[in-house]
C-alpha cells in the first residue's frame, strides 16, 4: 500500500523558518513528481510547490516565491518544502502529493494520486 506521511508542522512567530518532510513508502519517488499543497479554513486547496523527481524541475506559487524550497531524496523518497521568512498567512495545513506518471499540470489537485495526511503550519503574529 502506498502511504505518504507528511511532518514537521508547528506553531512558530512570523520571521521564522520551518521544514516539512514527506516520506513516502510502497512507491519510489523515481519518475514522479511530488506536490506541496495547502488548505486554510474557508479556503480552497491551493498548490504550494512542485518537483520532478525524474528532471528535478520545480515550481512555485507566486505568493512563496523566494521563501520556499522544495527538494526531495530520491533514494530515500523524501521530499522536503524548506519555509523561510514565514507569514501568518501561510497557516495551513499542508500536503504533500504524488503525481505516479509525472505527466500532470503542477496546481492542479486532482493530477496527483496519492496523498498524504496533512501537517499543520501555524504563524503566529
Amino acid at each position: 500500500e502506498v502511504q505518504l506521511q507528511a511532518s514537521g508542522g508547528g506553531l512558530v512567530q512570523a520571521g521564522r523558518s520551518l521544514r516539512l518532510s514527506c516520506a513516502a513508502s510502497g512507491l519510489s519517488f523515481d519518475d514522479h513528481a511530488i506536490g506541496w499543497f495547502r488548505q486554510a479554513p474557508g479556503k480552497e486547496r491551493e498548490a504550494v510547490s512542485y518537483i520532478s523527481s525524474s528532471d528535478g524541475s520545480t515550481y512555485y506559487a507566486n505568493s512563496v516565491k523566494g521563501r520556499f524550497t522544495i527538494s526531495s531524496d530520491n533514494a530515500r523518497n523524501i521530499a522536503y518544502l524548506q519555509m523561510n521568512s514565514l507569514k501568518p498567512e501561510d497557516t495551513a495545513v499542508y500536503y504533500c502529493a504524488i503525481d505516479v506518471s509525472g505527466l500532470g499540470i503542477w496546481f492542479r489537485w486532482d493530477d496527483y494520486d496519492y496523498w498524504g495526511q496533512g501537517t499543520l503550519v501555524t504563524v503566529s503574529s
